[in-house]
């Protein structure tokens, strides 16, 4: 349902800052950090690592070269990122008939174990792929990751950004289970923001249980003019490194944003750097959402667009407050 409302000034806003508590959002963020990921880090969209690739794809997660391809199968591979023989990055080398073909010197890794060289337990999930690094996480290793609830792929519209920062996964994290923020520090995409109920720990110390571990609020989407999109979201996070965002009423119930923070290695400086891939699943029982979805190629860019507009405040977020933390400054 869209509505058309009268344009309120920035400043007009009722101030959010009393009712965003520093302890409430560190208190769910630490609920979040107790619960089990089973070591499981986002590499990146589906998309990035087709059946047909002539080329992996390479991200260093936490200081670890990882690289991925998909065998003749079409099944997900990753591994390590440096040759076992003398260390090139496979990330640089060819796919051929399902096989990695060192470029240095043509050894070749079909996704097996091989001498110096075993890979990395992987994930598909239709939409992410994921890597499981037990050296890393140190937690007990689960045999998929925690994954949210999406809407059928055949009824919805999904695209994948990913952007990097100079943060922890945490800051990250802190930024989604704010949404006080929302329509002041994203004037041009939220109004009408409302924070209907916030979680409280239930042992009132902040431990891994609580009352009711999401945050419900009203808030209405821009979309263009002064038409907007009013709908109830729901922000929880099913594991230490992502918030999922869930439309419970109003326009598009049931379509989903995941945020994922994987950590990177450290930037020249030594700084921590993170990737945010934030998957955006939209569902909707319009009619024209069929026409929309035929569309898909030529929105998903759309989307992507919309999302890298709000992850460019949002990562100045999370790396401001990295920045507080890392000089003993920060609030709270």
């Amino acid at each position: 349902m869209r509505l058309r409302r009268d344009p309120v000034a920035w400043a007009a806003q009722r101030p959010t800052w009393r009712e965003a508590r520093p302890s409430l959002i560190a208190q769910a963020l630490k609920r979040a950090q107790a619960r089990p990921g089973g070591n499981w880090y986002v590499l990146g969209a589906s998309r990035q690592v087709p059946p047909d690739g002539r080329r992996p794809f390479g991200r260093t997660v936490a200081g670890v070269e990882v690289v991925a391809w998909r065998n003749a199968a079409g099944r997900l591979v990753a591994g390590p990122g440096a040759c076992p023989h003398l260390g090139a990055p496979l990330r640089e080398s060819p796919v051929r008939c399902g096989t990695l073909v060192c470029r240095w010197h043509g050894l070749a890794l079909g996704g097996g174990a091989y001498t110096g060289w075993e890979p990395f337990p992987a994930y598909d999930d239709g939409l992410l792929v994921w890597v499981r690094l037990d050296a890393v996480g140190g937690e007990e290793p689960t045999a998929c990751p925690v994954l949210p609830v999406r809407p059928p792929a055949a009824a919805s519209l999904a695209a994948v950004w990913s952007g990097v920062g100079v943060c922890e996964p945490e800051d990250v994290v802190a930024n989604r289970l704010d949404p006080w923020h929302g329509a002041w520090f994203h004037p041009y995409s939220f109004v009408d923001l409302t924070v209907v109920s916030a979680p409280e720990a239930a042992d009132g110390a902040g431990g891994a249980a609580a009352s009711c571990d999401a945050f419900v609020l009203d808030v209405s989407f821009k979309v263009a003019g002064r038409a907007v999109v009013p709908v109830r979201a729901e922000f929880t996070a099913p594991e230490p490194r992502t918030v999922v965002m869930h439309i419970t009423a109003g326009e598009g119930v049931g379509s989903v944003v995941e945020t994922h923070a994987t950590p990177l290695s450290p930037d020249a400086a030594g700084r921590p750097r993170t990737a945010v891939v934030e998957a955006v699943v939209a569902c909707s029982d319009r009619r024209g959402f069929a026409v929309a979805r035929a569309a898909a190629p030529a929105l998903r860019p759309l989307v992507r667009a919309a999302a890298g507009r709000l992850w460019r405040d949002d990562l100045a977020y999370a790396e401001r407050r990295w920045q507080l933390r890392a000089s003993g400054r920060f609030p709270g």
